[in-house]
């Protein structure tokens, strides 16, 4: 009875908070990302949080310092057409993103008989491969540099941190697109294009 009074509560506009936040996501959670993509509760505004550019989650302008409630709300976290939210049964709040919601911190890369395999694991420890579902992409950056994201799941990316970056491009190797030679990177038996060959130079 009080679960249904909860959803009855949000569906009739009351403000939703970090405590009744955390509360429903706790009860909605399981090992690993939550079904978000089944859920369809009602819109409930704003609730202050953000994920900065470094993968930094903040809630009021303070940062959340608790890596298992950061998780909590990784594994609720959905993008929608028009926005990021957080999702639970009874709920949906905007989350604003500066950049990606997730930032890539380790490579681990698998040689089997068919080539290499790039898996990468997030700020909030989940794993993506990098394939042909999960692609890899680059975007121009500040200063002529490229930004690469890989995506994680459901429309939700992780920008590879500047190491790892590093580490891709050693890895590349040149392969002719169309009449052109492209520099790219290769995965799961899956070239991603990172630029022309005539540009790589520039960004080592």
């Amino acid at each position: 009875m009080a679960e249904n009074d909860t959803a009855r509560e949000k569906a009739g506009g009351a403000t939703p908070s970090l405590e009744g936040l955390t509360s429903t996501a706790k009860q909605a959670a399981g090992r690993g990302p939550a079904p978000v993509h089944l859920w369809n509760p009602p819109f409930c505004g704003e609730i202050g949080m953000k994920i900065a550019r470094d993968g930094t989650w903040y809630y009021q302008n303070s940062p959340i310092g608790r890596p298992a409630m950061v998780r909590l709300f990784a594994s609720i976290l959905r993008r929608d057409p028009e926005r990021y939210v957080l999702v639970t049964p009874v709920e949906k709040v905007a989350i604003e993103v500066e950049d990606a919601p997730f930032l890539a911190v380790e490579m681990v890369v698998d040689d089997g008989p068919a080539g290499p395999t790039l898996r990468f694991r997030t700020n909030v420890d989940d794993w993506t491969t990098a394939d042909a579902g999960h692609p890899l992409r680059f975007e121009p950056g500040p200063s002529g540099g490229l930004k690469p994201y890989v995506l994680v799941r459901g429309g939700l990316e992780a920008l590879v941190s500047r190491p790892l970056f590093y580490d891709l491009v050693e890895r590349g190797e040149t392969r002719d697109i169309a009449g052109e030679p492209v520099y790219g990177v290769v995965s799961a038996g899956v070239f991603f294009p990172l630029c022309p060959a005539r540009e790589i130079e520039g960004l080592t």
